[in-house]
């Protein structure tokens, strides 16, 4: 792994992640709807992956180069399209709505410093096993393939809770019902454990040097986020509030995270 390159690479996503952000910003708040940047959020991975990409040449090997954009831009892209498609005509997203009333002062350094600053820093270190990835001259082929299986373990179960979920609200019988069939009987939060083991697939491919297993602080910060911050927790929480005793029979048989089989009632 040429570490010097590997310096230069994180210093110019730095760049790139900071010019994402400004970008959503801007268009933010021209349009006043600042969650706009969650349909941003899978789009920016794909940014670094292709920055990465770019100035990895020459310096790793081609086919962990390729493999590595391909699942991110795979990942970032249906992510990207999918929050598009699920929040396009529906203003401003309520957490955002909460955010912007507690503001006192000028309304741009507040969102640099609530919004955009601490999701593009997060951005950029859950990313680092995609940098790190891009420059290993020699994989590993057995953490290779395991990589791309673990990645594609997870994308099937973000990808097919999302489609399930999509395809229950749809359905005008199930207005004012509870979301639990398919995998969300198995698991509350099959998108968010499927990000989750996504992120894990491709801190594998970094793995192939010993250099990689620093950058377990990604797919750490991923989860740590997803379920204890603006995920799982903020979710439940709201759950919990509207739909009272629904969603307390709901959690007692069903996981929070890890799938399983459901309890019994």
């Amino acid at each position: 792994m040429n570490f010097s390159a590997l310096l230069i690479n994180l210093g110019a996503t730095v760049v790139a992640v900071a010019l994402v952000m400004a970008l959503t910003m801007a268009y933010a708040l021209r349009r006043r709807e600042q969650s706009i940047v969650d349909t941003v959020w899978g789009l920016g991975f794909v940014v670094v992956a292709a920055v990465s990409f770019v100035l990895s040449a020459g310096h790793g090997d081609p086919v962990q180069r390729w493999v590595t954009l391909a699942l991110t831009a795979v990942w970032g892209v249906r992510l990207g399209v999918y929050i598009h498609a699920r929040n396009r005509g529906k203003g401003e997203d309520p957490r955002y709505a909460a955010l912007l009333r507690r503001n006192q002062g000028k309304l741009v350094p507040y969102v640099i410093r609530t919004i955009y600053w601490p999701q593009g820093a997060i951005m950029w270190v859950v990313s680092l096993p995609v940098q790190a990835a891009m420059y290993v001259a020699e994989p590993v082929p057995a953490l290779l393939w395991a990589g791309v299986v673990v990645w594609a373990v997870g994308f099937a179960f973000e990808a097919v809770g999302d489609a399930q979920l999509a395809r229950f609200k749809r359905d005008p019988a199930n207005a004012g019902r509870l979301m639990d069939r398919g995998l969300w009987a198995w698991t509350r939060h099959p998108n968010y454990f499927g990000d989750s083991v996504v992120w894990t697939g491709l801190f594998l491919l970094a793995c192939s040097h010993w250099a990689g297993l620093f950058t377990v602080i990604g797919p750490v910060l991923m989860t740590h986020m997803l379920v204890n911050k603006s995920g799982k927790a903020l979710l439940e929480r709201r759950m919990s509030r509207s739909r009272g005793p629904e969603f307390a029979e709901y959690a007692a048989r069903t996981s929070g995270f890890f799938p399983r089989p459901p309890r019994r009632a």
